[in-house]
């Protein structure tokens, strides 16, 4: 079995064929599926599907770093307010982004350790988006972490000395598509870290892995990943599926 630890195929790429999306993760032996949120604007879309699937669908509640801008602090509150409301099995998809703009830099800040502290309240993962800011990400880790916060780096592309300074915070570190892409170099990485320190996302319907890149990304393709990591590891996928799904499992407590 597989769990693919981030998804967003509640989204309106799926709007035609989400029961379909589910049931190829499903028989692509990809049997749960988490589902971070981005704003105030995709809860509602979340739940359905989480209702709709409860067995299947895990949902987190955060707010996503590229959504901070002006009325951060309004969407911080809907955060609360749903993490009161009703179960969540993290807190996400949350971090720092200074791909897109650089602009909000001290609201993203701000809301990412408001953020760890409604984990901390709650005692809920979170999942860490660190999109050109690493050392951004690091640093209020590093001044905020104890024993009660764990998580994971999501879509992982530093480097090998950046993931030894994960897994010693005791972090873990996700990985999806990008480690079958040919010219990432993140295979070479991945190849260094132990598969214990590994769970497996999709990042769907972004970062699609080869064979199926520059098209929709969907938790099927799971298997791709698994499948690549394996390889790099000289192991079989069966291994690297309870390896990584125990991680998961024991992460999110699922």
């Amino acid at each position: 079995m597989l769990i693919d630890t981030h998804s967003h195929i509640y989204s309106t790429d799926f709007i035609h064929d989400l029961d379909e999306v589910i049931q190829r993760a499903y028989s692509n032996d990809v049997r749960k599926i988490i589902l971070p949120n981005i704003d105030s604007s995709s809860v509602k879309n979340l739940l359905d599907l989480v209702d709709t699937y409860p067995h299947i669908c895990f949902p987190l509640m955060g707010l996503h770093p590229t959504s901070v801008t002006h009325d951060y602090q309004e969407e911080l509150q809907v955060v609360e307010y749903w993490l009161k409301k009703r179960k969540f099995y993290g807190i996400g998809e949350i971090g720092i982004d200074l791909y897109w703009d650089k602009s909000f830099l001290e609201e993203q800040i701000h809301a990412f350790r408001f953020q760890l502290e409604l984990a901390r309240q709650y005692k809920l993962p979170v999942v860490i988006h660190t999109r050109d800011s690493f050392d951004e990400v690091y640093q209020v880790l590093t001044e905020v972490k104890d024993d009660n916060l764990s998580g994971v780096f999501h879509s992982f592309s530093g480097t090998i000395e950046q993931a030894n300074l994960v897994t010693d915070l005791g972090f873990k570190i996700g990985v999806g598509g990008v480690v079958t892409f040919k010219k990432s170099g993140l295979d070479q990485i991945v190849s260094q870290i132990d598969p214990s320190h590994l769970i497996l996302e999709t990042d769907s319907p972004y970062l699609t892995p080869v064979p199926f890149r520059g098209k929709r990304n969907e938790s099927s393709y799971l298997v791709y990943v698994a499948q690549k990591i394996a390889d790099l590891h000289h192991m079989t996928i069966g291994d690297i599926a309870k390896i990584t799904t125990d991680n998961a499992r024991k992460l999110f407590e699922i």
